[in-house]
C-alpha cells in the first residue's frame, strides 16, 4: 500500500496538543479573566474515569464546565484529571484527550470539534493509523471543524444540541487584539 499523509489525524493530534497546552497553563496559573471551558467528552471511552452515578446519568457523552469551581487539575500526556462540583458533591474524574468531542471557550468565541472515532485496544494498529498507514480504506477521515459560538446562559451544561451546517474557516487574525 502506498504511503499517504493522514491530515485528519495530524490535525486532531495538533488540536489535542493545543488543549494540552491550555490546560497545563490553567493548572499552573489558574483561569485568566473571563475564560472558561465547556468540554464535551465520550463517557464510553475505555480510559474515561467517572463516578458510576455520572456514567448512569450520562451514558454516552457529558459536557463539563470548568469555570468557577474546579480543583486539583492534573494534566498527563493521555488526558487530564480534575475534581468538579456536582450540586455540592465534589467528584474526581479523568478525561482522556482522545475522548474529547468539543472544547469551547465562549469568552473568546473559540471552539474545537473532533469527529467521532472508534476506540481500538490494538495499539500497534493505532500507531500505524497515526502515520497514515495500515488502513485498507482509502477514504480519509473528515478533518476537524471549528465550532460556532454556542454559549447561552440558559443552556444546560449537559445539552445534547449539536451545531449544524458546513464547516467554516476561522482566521486567526480575528482573535488577535
Amino acid at each position: 500500500m502506498a504511503r499517504t499523509i493522514d491530515y485528519g489525524n495530524l490535525m486532531h493530534r495538533a488540536m489535542r496538543g493545543l488543549i494540552f497546552d491550555v490546560l497545563t497553563d490553567v493548572a499552573e496559573n489558574g483561569l485568566p479573566g473571563a475564560h472558561h471551558f465547556f468540554i464535551t467528552f465520550d463517557t464510553t471511552h475505555p480510559d474515561a474515569e467517572l463516578a458510576d452515578w455520572l456514567k448512569d446519568r450520562y451514558p454516552s457523552e457529558m459536557t463539563v464546565v470548568m469555570q468557577h469551581w474546579f480543583d486539583d487539575l492534573q494534566i498527563s500526556e493521555s488526558g487530564f484529571a480534575v475534581t468538579l462540583n456536582f450540586g455540592d458533591a465534589p467528584e474526581r474524574m479523568f478525561i482522556p484527550f482522545d475522548a474529547i468531542q468539543t472544547f469551547v471557550d465562549p469568552s473568546v468565541e473559540f471552539g474545537l470539534r473532533f469527529e467521532t472515532q472508534d476506540y481500538d485496544d490494538d495499539e500497534e494498529e493505532d500507531d500505524e493509523d497515526d502515520l497514515g498507514m495500515g488502513d485498507d480504506d482509502p477514504t480519509p477521515p473528515e478533518p476537524p471543524r471549528p465550532l460556532r459560538d454556542r454559549s447561552k446562559k440558559d443552556q444546560p451544561a449537559d445539552s445534547q444540541e449539536r451545531p449544524t451546517g458546513e464547516a467554516e474557516v476561522v482566521r486567526l487574525d480575528k482573535f488577535r487584539k
